[in-house]
Parts: C-alpha cells; sequence; structure tokens
C-alpha cells in the first residue's frame, strides 16, 4: 500500500470518529504497537495476522506474525518470519517460534504483564548476520491513564556460535500512547539496543543503538471480533556515531477461527 493512501486512510478515520472517547474508557485499539511490545495475548477463538515493513534507502526488511489463543487469554502462541533485501541481494531471516504468558492482566493500581520467550530457528544466512540458533526473552508490561497508554519493556537476545562466545544483546523500550479519536493513536516509540558483535581474538563488544519512533495507528471493526489497524511511523536510529532514518509501515487483522458458543 502506498505512503500517501496509508495517510488518507488514517485522515479519513479519524473524521468518521465523532467525538474523542470518555477518558477512562478502555481503549479500542491494543496490541498493535510497532516496535515496543504490549503486554495483551489474544483473546479465545481470536487469531490475528500482523505484517511490518521498513525501508531505509532502497533496503527493506518485512515481519509477518501470526499470534493463536492456546486455548485461552493466559497462553498465546505465534511465530514471526522475516526477509531482509540489502543491495541486489534478498534473503529469508531466522524464524521466531514465540509463547507468552499473561501473568497479570491490567487492573487498579497495577499493570498489565505478560513475559514472552522466543526461539530463534537458524533458518536465515550468516552472511546477514542470521543463521544461528538462540533464544529471546522480553518482559512487557503496559498501563492505561485516562488517554494514555505507556508500554515498557526489557529483555535480550542470546545467540549461540559454537566454538566462539555467545552473543547476549540486553534491550529496553518504552512507548507513549495519546488516544486522539477512538480509532486513531498517535505513539512515540523507542528503543534502546546493546548489541553484541564480534571484536576479533575471542572478545565480544556491544554497540549502543538507540531508536525514537513516532507513529500514527487507525482501525476498523469491520465485523463483530474482526478488526483492521494499520500505521505508519518514522523511525530514527542513532548508531555507531551515525544517524539514520527510515519509514514503517504496518497491517494488522484480526479475525474469528471458531464461533463462540
Amino acid at each position: 500500500m502506498a505512503l500517501p493512501t496509508l495517510l488518507a486512510l488514517l485522515v479519513v478515520g479519524a473524521l468518521q470518529t465523532k467525538s474523542p472517547s470518555p477518558p477512562n474508557e478502555p481503549f479500542q485499539i491494543v496490541d498493535n504497537s510497532f516496535l515496543v511490545e504490549e503486554a495483551f495475548n489474544q483473546e479465545p477463538r481470536i487469531v490475528q495476522n500482523i505484517v511490518g515493513l521498513t525501508r531505509q534507502g532502497h533496503d527493506w526488511v518485512m515481519t509477518f506474525t501470526q499470534e493463536w489463543p492456546a486455548p485461552g487469554v493466559r497462553h498465546q502462541l505465534s511465530y514471526t518470519l522475516g526477509i531482509n533485501s540489502a543491495g541486489q541481494t534478498t534473503e529469508f531471516g531466522d524464524i521466531l517460534v514465540n509463547y507468552r504468558l499473561q501473568v497479570l492482566e491490567e487492573g487498579p493500581g497495577h499493570p498489565a504483564f505478560a513475559p514472552r520467550v522466543s526461539a530463534i530457528v537458524p533458518s536465515g544466512d550468516r552472511s546477514v548476520g542470521a543463521g544461528r540458533t538462540g533464544l529471546q526473552v522480553n518482559l512487557p508490561f503496559s498501563k492505561q491513564h485516562q488517554d494514555f497508554y505507556v508500554h515498557w519493556n526489557s529483555g535480550f537476545t542470546w545467540v549461540t556460535r559454537g566454538g566462539q562466545p555467545d552473543l547476549i544483546s540486553p534491550s529496553f523500550a518504552g512507548s507513549a500512547i495519546y488516544r486522539l479519536r477512538p480509532m486513531v493513536n498517535l505513539m512515540l516509540e523507542s528503543v534502546l539496543v546493546l548489541q553484541a558483535q564480534d571484536a576479533g581474538s575471542g572478545r565480544v563488544d556491544h554497540q549502543t543503538a538507540f531508536t525514537l519512533s513516532p507513529g500514527v495507528r487507525g482501525g476498523w471493526n469491520v465485523a463483530k471480533d474482526a478488526q483492521i489497524v494499520i500505521g505508519l511511523a518514522a523511525p530514527i536510529v542513532w548508531q555507531g556515531g551515525e544517524t539514520d532514518a527510515a519509514v514503517f509501515g504496518y497491517f494488522s487483522y484480526e479475525l474469528p477461527f471458531a464461533k463462540r458458543p
């Protein structure tokens, strides 16, 4: 979908919503952040399909994630597939197989909390930094305050390398989402990664990468238990003394896979 078309749809969605939501009403769009994980599992009998596309210059990365309740809100299974294109080369990335446990649902005085563990299946090419077994752990928290939702994460990615030292990359993230209209949200996300990399002679160094990403998302309830969300963001990355800008597009479609009793 072209970026002008995406922006036009979001504007139309904003105009079609007649008034803001009451401050304490639950958000109608949840579990649809771009870079910062929200602490919400899928509802029973609802599957979510998510496509993310990042473009920087002529290079791009696309991911597809599908989330399933197992069988209810407490347990969720999902998988993530990726494709990377740099220059004249397009490669599949590693596959992530994810499990997330809803430890806490959001309530008065406490946030939602849903830790995730992901197995990294080495399906990618080692020439682009993939193709190795690993593990990813993330601890997401989410809390609403009137028309704002705040999300914060901490975790790490661990990649094994056989006879060489393993690579462990800690990460921290936080976001604030503002409800402009019931189905239109403004977003500001930030991610800090201490990226582990081989420094030679059996040593491992860490390079700091910080991303700040303003964005917007809009949604439509197209049928009972079916919702479409699209979004657009402009992530800026500071790493190794350089600054890079990109464009991020998002599409999600939730729909029932079984009838309610």
